[in-house]
């Protein structure tokens, strides 16, 4: 089917794309957005901007959530590591997201930008209409639902598990035994774990199971929590569907929930994550 000529506009994003060849580094600046279609009941969008240079999925950067705006300015730059001999095959993408705290979030959407279209002998700085995004380009891992609460008297976090959904098939049944770990960190040193129960045949667990750590007030700045959602196996190695890691050195809706918790004491605060890769250790 057609579609009619008119395409519902979803506003323009300004971005730079700078080739630095003494480096072999691109540099792409998300600058500003504007116009962007309301996506929340309220009439406005709380967006931030994912990007990634295909075929390359794994290395993903996000700019801040920009609350309650149309026309938000960004003004993050990112450095993407590539040799100018592979620039040409490369394709940049961008997509625009309407943070959400209950469920995923939205593509509001997206700009292609083949490298191989650009002149790298200057820097390229210009406006694009956005156009409808593709299904999440990457495969998606699933999404956890957590609660964090901090008591800054006691110096005591609490996170909850609540429930996961969607999780990435790791059986062959097309199904998992899904159960949750949580690493408290600190410079990296694992400080402490705790783990969920394990939840059999499922890709929707659900878990409200409770962990609480010992966190001094003066710590709290200091140390992450590494969430890992794995598939339970009898015999082999337990495979980890996915992660998310929170904490003050985070970024994005990580960060942001983070931060929601630690500007709400003793209150908990509920947020679903997407899960991301596991690093390869």
């Amino acid at each position: 089917e057609e579609d009619p000529k008119e395409d519902v506009k979803l506003g323009k994003l300004e971005f730079s794309l700078d080739y630095n060849f003494t480096e072999n580094t691109m540099v792409v600046g998300i600058l500003q957005a504007c116009d962007l279609p309301a996506m929340d009941v309220g009439g406005s969008s709380d967006p931030y901007v994912k990007l990634y240079l295909l075929p390359d999925k794994k290395r993903k950067f996000e700019t801040k959530v920009h609350r309650k705006t149309l026309n938000p300015t960004f003004n993050e730059t990112f450095t993407f590591k590539v040799p100018y001999s592979e620039l040409g095959g490369r394709t940049l993408v961008m997509t625009v997201y309407d943070f959400d705290r209950f469920s995923k979030h939205d593509a509001i959407g997206a700009l292609r930008v083949p490298m191989s279209s650009l002149d790298f002998s200057q820097i390229t700085q210009e406006w694009r209409e956005l156009k409808k995004a593709e299904k999440e380009e990457s495969e998606r891992l699933g999404d956890i639902c957590l609660s964090l609460r901090y008591v800054p008297t006691a110096g005591k976090l609490s996170i909850v598990v609540l429930e996961a959904k969607n999780l990435k098939k790791m059986d062959v049944g097309g199904l998992s035994d899904p159960y949750v770990k949580i690493h408290l960190l600190q410079n990296g040193k694992r400080l402490k774990k705790k783990k969920t129960s394990i939840k059999k045949n499922t890709l929707n667990p659900y878990y409200n199971e409770s962990f609480s750590f010992e966190v001094p007030f003066e710590q709290i700045q200091k140390v992450q929590v590494a969430v890992t959602v794995l598939d339970y196996d009898k015999i082999g190695k337990n495979d980890a569907i996915g992660k998310v890691f929170l904490g003050g050195t985070s970024t994005g809706t990580e960060l942001r929930h983070w931060s929601d918790m630690l500007a709400n004491p003793r209150r908990p605060i509920a947020q679903w994550h997407s899960l991301m890769p596991k690093p390869n250790q």
